[in-house]
């Protein structure tokens, strides 16, 4: 089969070339470039179907539309036990032992998770609109909407697959499997469009799109793990799981309760905005958001690349590599958010008003603003990773809970008399305070470690 090309080829041959031998090798930069042309065309797939959705709706239901994905997608988030962290912390230490059962039952571990998060954040999301709606953003009359939103968060069993295909090394597999669903959606997104269909069937076509590719990835990570000659969970024993992998569960919900703090941040900032200024000015923060995340996903498949190589690392006791290595990957994130957010702010928003329209123009300088916030998270992924190598997600949970607290205090603040640009405000100053705290633990660790070490 002929090996798909990467968009970023050429960047990351000259990349391997700068970096020799520090830890940073060709495979890494080769699979990083992998995973962001796979993201960069899912991001884009995404954004085409999203233009579609503003075009056809007016601001206002496209407020809306926006504002339940996101309520949605916010439940789910904090539900959910990111279950790959986890996973790899616990796999990587386990290699050694070459104990194929025991690790099927600790992906098993890892699935149970996954589903018991799904039922309970569809559930969760329901209830609140119910019975609280109007607090949480999203009235009551959209309770069926907010339904059929739901369907796809029961479906959305990603941290399993997403442990095994990384230990694997598939991050091909992992770039590429989701431009499927991102097809299907602009496929309804159109249908939709044809049709001059509202609300409830745009959230049927995100939805569908949303299970079927989930779908397709739980397959392609039970494949994974076959791949790896390791036995196929569903067939192991679920019993004393807690017994025999002690930590897991602490581990899982310290990420969990991290990963609570960063969506507090990065989606309930739309509703946020939306209760504070209505739904057209949510709905220019989103597609400010959507077009800033863009670069966004360079640090996150960094991380995803590197965090089991940065695990492997520190279990082998090599702190001086693993800290070249952090330093190396955040001066190259540098480097590329700075050239974004010159692109940024030449082009963002000419490509904004050609795509959406018209109605959305002006949006420049909350690109701008989105742009240097996703800087400073960009810089921060390397520092998330190695400190979760080391073992210490409680000091990822105080940083982000702490950075949790700056971002709402500013929002409050600001977005009354500001509107979304006060919410982007607030994303820098989170943004910000995240990277100097978890730069100046990890810095000071493994310094003195590599000191020490002969």
């Amino acid at each position: 089969m002929a090996r798909p090309m990467t968009a970023f080829g050429p960047v990351v041959r000259k990349m391997s070339r700068s970096f020799g031998d520090g830890g940073l090798n060709a495979r890494h930069l080769t699979q990083i470039g992998h995973l962001l042309s796979g993201n960069a065309m899912s991001s884009v797939l995404m954004l085409i179907s999203t233009a579609i959705a503003a075009r056809t709706l007016t601001v206002e239901k496209f407020g809306v539309f926006v504002m339940i994905l996101t309520f949605v997608r916010l439940i789910e988030r904090i539900a959910r036990f990111e279950s790959w962290q986890p996973l790899i912390k616990f796999a990587t230490d386990r290699e050694a032992d070459g104990n194929p059962d025991q690790l099927a039952r600790l992906y098993l571990y890892g699935l149970l998770l996954d589903v018991g998060a799904a039922i309970v954040a569809a559930g969760t999301a329901l209830a609140l609109v119910a019975l609280v709606g109007p607090l949480v953003g999203v009235d009551t009359v959209y309770l069926p909407l907010v339904a059929i939103a739901c369907l796809g968060t029961l479906f959305n069993i990603t941290g399993m697959p997403t442990a095994a295909l990384r230990l694997a090394g598939q991050f091909r597999t992992i770039a590429y499997s989701q431009l499927v669903a991102q097809l299907l959606r602009i496929a309804l997104a159109f249908f939709c469009w044809w049709k001059s269909l509202g609300v409830e069937s745009f959230l049927i076509a995100w939805t569908a799109a949303q299970i079927f590719g989930a779908m397709i990835f739980l397959a392609f990570g039970f494949a994974a793990l076959k791949v790896q000659r390791i036995p196929n969970p569903l067939r192991a024993s679920p019993r004393h799981l807690m017994r025999d992998f002690p930590g897991f569960l602490t581990f899982a919900s310290s990420t969990n309760l991290s990963m609570t703090m960063r969506t507090l941040t990065q989606e309930a900032d739309t509703l946020l905005v939306g209760a504070l200024a209505g739904p057209s000015p949510a709905g220019f923060y989103h597609i400010a958001k959507r077009l800033a995340k863009l670069a966004q996903q360079v640090g996150a498949q960094a991380q995803a690349v590197m965090y089991p190589d940065m695990a492997r690392l520190w279990a082998s006791r090599r702190y001086r590599d693993l800290r070249m290595l952090t330093r190396r990957i955040q001066g190259v994130l540098g480097a590329i958010g700075l050239a974004v957010l010159a692109a940024v702010a030449a082009f963002g928003e000419p490509l904004v008003t050609f795509a959406a329209g018209s109605k959305y123009g002006d949006i420049g300088p909350l690109l701008v603003a989105q742009v240097v916030s996703v800087i400073f998270i960009m810089h921060t992924a390397p520092s998330r990773s190695v400190l979760l190598s080391m073992g210490r997600p409680h000091l990822v949970l105080v940083v982000a809970a702490f950075g949790t607290a700056v971002f709402f205090a500013t929002a409050v603040l600001l977005i009354p008399g500001m509107g979304a640009m006060g919410a982007s405000i607030a994303q820098i100053a989170f943004a910000a305070v995240t990277a100097l705290w978890m730069d100046v633990a990890w810095r000071r660790t493994l310094r003195g470690l590599a000191d020490r070490t002969p």
